[in-house]
């Protein structure tokens, strides 16, 4: 079995979701589901992507098995922001001061929540 057809069934398992609702999710049949699961299917690369989108991995941990390990954005943006401080960080030509850059990232968390915010809803909208 091919290393896809393993990652698919863990992560359809582990989301705790049958063939039939994952195939629902993506637009497809289940028995196409089934076959990527047995491995006797590759899906073509469009699908692939909506596959990890929807279980939030690259297609590189589900051809390739690299891990990606998630991380919350809070946790990269204090990263960079901990860096942009360090080095400096200039908007067309104009430097900006500690206190505008600390504006831009919390604009940035702003951002990251009403995306998150908008996931949420969409997910719940598709259980229904």
């Amino acid at each position: 079995m091919s290393h896809f057809a393993n990652k698919l069934r863990e992560l359809r398992l582990s989301h705790k979701l049958t063939q039939r609702e994952l195939a629902q999710r993506l637009g497809i049949s289940a028995s196409a589901i089934g076959m990527y699961e047995q491995g006797r299917r590759e899906p073509d690369n469009d699908l692939l992507m909506r596959i990890g989108s929807l279980f939030s991995v690259s297609t590189d941990y589900l051809l390739k098995g690299e891990e990606v390990v998630p991380c919350e954005v809070s946790e990269v943006l204090d990263s960079l922001r901990e860096q942009v401080l360090q080095g400096g960080l200039m908007f067309h030509g104009v430097p900006l001061d500690e206190a505008d850059a600390e504006k831009l990232f919390d604009a940035m968390l702003v951002a990251a929540n009403i995306m998150l915010k908008d996931k949420k809803s969409k997910d719940e909208a598709e259980d229904r």
